[in-house]
């Protein structure tokens, strides 16, 4: 099922399966911020990354001494979720833990997500809201993330390559160098090494091979802002959270006229991990009872298309 929310300026389309963002329309030009999803390159578009995000060390887990294999990002973007509430500019939806998810993830829980319509004093903003509550006795141990592809070239794809989005910038508020994780790409394993991106003026010019060695993994708070920008360095997203890392990625060596900008509480494993599922980096611990909130906000700017 679609939903849509609508203000003066933007569209946006949502799909009750895996409650996904799927368009994002600018409705002065009629002109797509998102990624559709083609298969030759990524057949997503925004999905949720739930109860994992990225892959685990052997695809599996240990708890309590039982091995669970999973797959990567976990499995809440596969199923259908629930209409809670619908308003002019906010929507939620919920997916509640059933006889299926506790045979692979032994533990209840019911995962919120809900998507609102806001303005800045430049852009136009989707807020992306997440909640995750526990409502057993027991200790919950999960990770959750976004995974939103923003095209790019923002006319999207053509076989000329002068389209390809070589030449178009990564802007990383705050700080003149990002530190980030290679990964382990045929494994989508961490690797622990510690990688410097230099920046000129917070941007990274994207370059032909830019993204073929690995995904960007950015621990550390380093900043709360990453956008994109044409070849003039003028804006056409970013993205803002609060999140204790994010990635950036787009598939290796395809070319692919997307890039996605990932606010995660959690990540892979990395490629030395021993351990069972509460001592993973980054996993976010919820007692019995207790309620988990978090999200990000899509901030989409009027560009002169």
């Amino acid at each position: 099922m679609r939903y849509f929310l609508e203000n003066d300026r933007l569209k946006v389309e949502i799909d009750s399966f895996g409650a996904e963002v799927k368009s994002v329309i600018n409705k002065n030009n009629m002109r797509e911020y998102m990624w559709y999803g083609n298969p030759k390159f990524w057949g997503r578009t925004s999905p949720v990354l739930f109860p994992f995000v990225g892959s685990l060390k052997d695809k599996k887990y240990t708890w309590k001494g039982k091995e669970y294999p999973m797959g990567q990002h976990g499995f809440a973007r596969d199923n259908e979720f629930e209409l809670v509430s619908q308003s002019e500019d906010e929507i939620w939806f919920r997916f509640v833990s059933n006889d299926a998810t506790l045979e692979k993830y032994p533990f209840a829980f019911e995962l919120q997500i809900g998507y609102r319509l806001e303005k800045d004093a430049e852009t136009d903003d989707v807020k992306v809201m997440w909640k995750v509550l526990n409502p057993a006795n027991e200790t919950m141990y999960f990770s959750i993330g976004a995974h939103p592809a923003f095209l790019c070239p923002v006319h999207g794809y053509s076989k000329d390559k002068k389209n390809c989005k070589e030449g178009y910038k990564l802007y990383f508020e705050g700080v003149d160098a990002i530190h980030h994780h290679g990964n382990d790409v045929a494994k989508g394993l961490a690797i622990r090494e510690d990688i410097t991106l230099p920046l000129e003026n917070g941007f990274a010019t994207i370059t032909e091979d830019f993204f073929d060695r690995c995904t960007y993994m950015i621990e550390g708070n380093q900043t709360k802002c990453v956008g994109i920008a044409d070849e003039e360095g003028r804006h056409i997203v970013d993205v803002a959270f609060d999140t204790p890392l994010f990635a950036i990625w787009s598939p290796e060596k395809k070319n692919a006229p997307f890039i996605c900008i990932e606010p995660w509480y959690g990540r892979c494993d990395a490629i030395d991990f021993e351990g069972d599922l509460s001592q993973r980096e980054f996993t976010q611990t919820l007692e019995g009872g207790k309620t988990f909130e978090g999200g990000y906000t899509m901030k989409f700017y009027e560009y002169y298309w």
